[in-house]
């Protein structure tokens, strides 16, 4: 999987960590300190649905942003019952 959101071409976005000691100025020390800085990815919230895509129904993945924004268009309910036995 690729981690990008179909609709909206969503990725991963590089970042860090930044790894600090000592206490604040404002709370009595003496400063804070970075120590080490260290490389993360921040990666979108990936959901698999169900959406109509092109007229017809298939799975797609899509961030959670894009499903609360009603970007995705959600296919039919089927009716689909079992024909009676006789």
């Amino acid at each position: 999987m690729s981690r990008i959101c179909e609709l909206t071409g969503k990725r991963p976005i590089k970042g860090s960590i930044i790894w600090r000691s000592g206490k604040a100025k404002k709370k009595g020390g003496i400063g804070q300190h970075v120590t080490a800085i260290t490389k993360r990815r921040f990666i979108p919230n990936l959901q698999r649905v169900r959406a109509l895509v092109d007229g017809e129904v298939r799975y797609i993945w899509v961030t959670a942003k894009a499903i609360k924004k009603g970007i995705v268009v959600k296919p039919p309910r089927r009716n689909w019952k079992p024909a009676d036995k006789e």
